[in-house]
């Protein structure tokens, strides 16, 4: 049987092919083009109450460093930290934003310390081969790893058990939303939101301290 353990090695080695086969664009994290990503980013980011006054953020899972180029180009006054398991994502992020000196990037999370918001984009979509049930315990796990890292919110999507079905696919993580919520609501905070009316076959939930 295929562990949690052995995905992540699996999905380190895809994208690894990904970026190096695509580089720094969509493609190279398996998202379909520019203009859903950042209607992704849209929606995360609304765990931000104010967009003018400065904050520093956590991206966990941050493939190239996407994020940091809607943030620069929206304008928030923002300091960012990427982190990303998969060593040539980090080397081709610090190649294209060598150029922002608010932003840096990480594959320790030793180096990982505490930030006012915590966005995951795209983290749990891809169970490949493991158990349901074993990577829906490791998405918990993760969330209560972000979470102990945000002092004011935490921000993250997946895909939805709404999708049409005949659309879904098997190695594709699909968890009912109210389930995600009920856990956030149960174990981290009473101020939680599910987003779930925007056009993508997935929801967004925000947590706040």
């Amino acid at each position: 049987m295929t562990t949690v353990d052995d995905t992540l090695k699996n999905l380190q080695a895809y994208f690894d092919d990904r970026i190096k086969a695509h580089g720094a664009n969509a493609l190279g994290v398996d998202w379909n083009g520019e203009e859903s990503q950042f209607l992704r980013f849209e929606q995360l980011m609304k765990i931000v109450p104010n967009k003018n006054t400065p904050f520093s953020l956590l991206d966990f899972g941050c493939g190239y460093g996407a994020l940091a180029t809607y943030l620069h180009q929206e304008g928030y006054p923002f300091t960012y930290v990427g982190y990303d398991m998969t060593a040539s994502m980090i080397e081709t992020a610090r190649q294209t934003y060598a150029h922002l000196p608010n932003v840096t990037f990480t594959t320790e999370l030793s180096d990982l310390s505490e930030y006012d918001y915590v966005l995951g984009s795209g983290l749990f979509n891809m169970r490949l081969e493991a158990p349901i049930d074993a990577w829906h315990a490791h998405t918990e796990a993760t969330i209560r790893q972000m979470w102990g890292l945000a002092s004011k919110g935490l921000s993250f999507n997946s895909l939805t058990s709404y999708s049409d079905p005949e659309y879904m696919k098997p190695h594709l993580y699909y968890p009912n939303p109210m389930t995600i919520f009920d856990f956030c609501k149960r174990n981290l905070s009473k101020n939680v939101a599910l987003l779930h009316d925007y056009t993508m076959y997935d929801f967004t939930v925000l947590v706040r301290r």
